[in-house]
């Protein structure tokens, strides 16, 4: 029997965004049925660019949250919680429950912004 590949991020990756996000989600600040979201799509069989589970693109969610996402997508766009092709995510910044925006960057970290946020919304 042939072994899956494994399209998602490392686990290491996974705890860079859990340490990042502190624990909580990024929309309500739960700490129940967390989840990694990708900001872009991996689209369908995953995807082959680099950065696609990488931290700039991933957020730690709840699974209340994620379905959220979904079904509200202007909202999504615009606070960077999910960001259009051909956007990259490290362009946009996100908005946490504090209501502050950050930039996300490779490494796990983020830079809290002050300037008018940049957003993927509609234009």
């Amino acid at each position: 029997m042939a072994t899956r590949r494994r399209t998602g991020p490392t686990d290491t990756v996974r705890q860079l965004v859990l340490l990042r996000d502190g624990g909580r989600c990024v929309r309500c600040n739960s700490t129940l049925g967390l989840t990694i979201h990708h900001r872009v799509n991996r689209g369908m069989g995953s995807s082959r660019e680099e950065w696609i589970n990488q931290p700039q693109n991933l957020l730690l969610v709840c699974t209340t949250c994620n379905g959220w996402f979904e079904d509200h997508p202007r909202e999504s766009y615009s606070h960077g919680w999910k960001v259009r092709r051909p956007m990259l995510p490290g362009e946009l910044t996100v908005r946490y429950p504090s209501g502050a925006h950050y930039a996300l960057h490779p490494d796990g970290t983020r830079t809290r912004v002050t300037a008018a946020p940049t957003t993927g919304g509609p234009r």
